[in-house]
């Protein structure tokens, strides 16, 4: 199967016609292209049936692989139904299977059949940001000793690097025991969906790993990743999280491998300013 070669067209005209079969690859209520032609110009509909199919297939799957616990979720033959429709709204825009998939959410959240599951666009967010992390850069991460080595009035004023993996997911549902009982192989209890979660993703080394993140943590880590220095992320936390300890906040953000290092402060906590 291969387009028929008849004249050359110009760019314009090669790029309509570029639309118009990626149209119809996606779209199997479309006919068949005049020019695609098999050989001696004979007629390849049987052919591009397939092709089509093959490629409808391909990306579905991807897209089950890259969403594994919305999958499970939905069940496969209503999960490639959904698929199918996202397809069409939305065609792959690189040649790289991990990039596709960064609409789904917003496609969840507007389509009309599982607009009653009011979690699954979060549950998508949180899955992309799984994948996304597990992609990223590698780094090392910050250890204790870089910290423990700050001088101590260097310390308020410190600003840590994020690392390249670090996502955070926010949700007004419990996406993080939804993801982790949809990817697991053992039978989940009772699960609220309506219980607020937020998610912290990393990878400090090979596998990611997820956190849920209490309200004080959640706005401390971010506050850091968004350049405040050490002492101002504290603060601010503590002006709207009273029962904020900073002690096992700073313990997570080790632990979890969310920063990759950080730099001193060049003044002490109280004269230390935001710029």
């Amino acid at each position: 199967m291969r387009p028929s070669s008849h004249s050359k067209s110009a760019p314009a005209a090669a790029g309509n016609y570029g639309a118009a079969f990626g149209a119809a690859i996606l779209d199997p209520d479309q006919p068949r292209p005049e020019r695609v032609t098999g050989p001696r110009g004979k007629a390849a509909e049987k052919r591009f049936n397939v092709y089509r199919n093959n490629v409808t297939y391909g990306l579905v799957t991807a897209l089950s692989e890259i969403f594994p616990a919305i999958a499970r979720l939905l069940g496969e033959q209503n999960f490639r139904l959904l698929a199918r429709e996202f397809l069409r709204a939305h065609p792959p825009r690189s040649r790289l299977v991990i990039e596709y998939g960064h609409e789904f959410a917003d496609f969840l959240a507007g389509f009309q059949p599982v607009r009653h599951l009011k979690y699954l666009p979060d549950l998508a967010r949180l899955e992309r940001a799984w994948l996304d992390a597990y992609h990223a850069a590698d780094a090392a991460p910050l250890g204790p000793g870089e910290i423990e080595a700050l001088p101590p009035d260097a310390l308020a004023g410190a600003r840590f690097v994020p690392h390249p993996a670090v996502r955070i997911v926010r949700s007004s549902y419990a996406v993080h025991a939804i993801f982790m009982a949809q990817r697991s192989a053992e039978m989940p209890g009772r699960i609220y969906a309506a219980e607020p979660e937020n998610v912290l993703i990393t990878r400090p080394g090979l596998q990611v790993r997820l956190y849920k993140l209490a309200p004080g943590p959640l706005q401390f880590i971010e506050t850091l990743m968004s350049g405040s220095s050490l002492h101002i992320a504290a603060e601010t936390t503590l002006a709207t999280v009273p029962s904020f300890d900073l002690a096992p906040a700073i313990g997570l953000l080790i632990e979890s491998g969310a920063f990759s290092g950080c730099t001193p402060g060049e003044k002490s906590a109280g004269a230390q300013q935001e710029g």
